[in-house]
């Protein structure tokens, strides 16, 4: 069992490190998973990451359904709702995430996509919810974010039918940011990634939180949450470093205080 963590200036990269499974997921590797969230979350070090999978052919295939079909959860685990949380189960965290998606995209790793910020695709790149295929459901996420990303249609054809679909059309729809070549993927994905951390973290987080929660919010209600947090923001050392940097014609030292 593998789940890679490295950090670097910054950065922090998660590998999904099991491709002689397609990068598939048993009930280990989403522990490994939960942890690796956890520590991108709490570590203040760490201002943007990646998640990818290793090898040339798969980003994950999801969960190892295998593994979980012969080891069911008891029914007592339903009640369990805050053990081993995951990005697309409901774990918050507010530094931005980048998917390099280099391969095979499905299932749970659809849902695990829907979770991520910024998505950058290889060319060969193949994405899809094949769960009905299989007799369950897009669980983790995908049927509550898919229609939230994608037009009603689109998300409902993807979600009913388990068709799957390439990296020029996930592209057209949205779905990714964009779309490179294999050899170029990670070096797209780190150029994301470091204008990310090379910016306040502070106010990045606290735009992330305010984008993503204005889902679930009336517009005056959003618009005082950004007064409020304006207004918080306006006493850090990082709102006094950015204006001075400007004026003094250099690079930024923002620090997160």
């Amino acid at each position: 069992m593998s789940i890679d963590l490295e950090i670097q200036d910054g950065v922090a990269k998660v590998t999904i490190n099991r491709p002689e499974r397609m990068n598939a997921m048993d009930a280990e590797h989403y522990e490994g998973l939960s942890k690796a969230w956890t520590t991108i979350r709490d570590d203040q070090s760490i201002r943007a990451a990646i998640i990818t999978g290793a090898g040339e052919r798969s980003f994950t295939a999801g969960a190892d359904l295998k593994s979980f079909i012969s080891k069911p959860p008891q029914l007592s685990e339903m009640w369990l709702t805050q053990r081993g949380q995951l990005l697309n189960r409901g774990l918050e965290v507010w530094k931005p995430i980048i998917a390099a998606v280099n391969g095979y995209c499905m299932g749970g790793g659809m849902t695990l996509l829907l979770a991520t910020d910024i998505r950058i695709a290889a060319e060969h790149a193949t994405f899809g919810l094949p769960e009905v295929k299989r007799g369950v459901i897009a669980a983790n996420g995908g049927t509550q974010r898919m229609l939230g990303q994608l037009p009603y249609a689109i998300g409902m054809e993807m979600l009913l039918t388990g068709d799957h679909f390439n990296a020029e059309t996930a592209a057209r729809w949205g779905l990714v940011n964009k779309v490179v070549p294999a050899a170029e993927l990670m070096d797209a994905a780190l150029d994301v990634a470091r204008r990310i951390a090379a910016n306040a973290p502070l106010a990045v987080q606290a735009t992330k939180e305010l984008a993503v929660r204005s889902a679930g919010m009336d517009l005056p209600t959003g618009l005082r949450l950004e007064q409020v947090i304006t207004r918080m923001l306006q006493f850090s050392e990082d709102a006094k470093e950015g204006p001075a940097a400007f004026a003094e014609k250099r690079p930024p030292r923002f620090t997160g205080e």
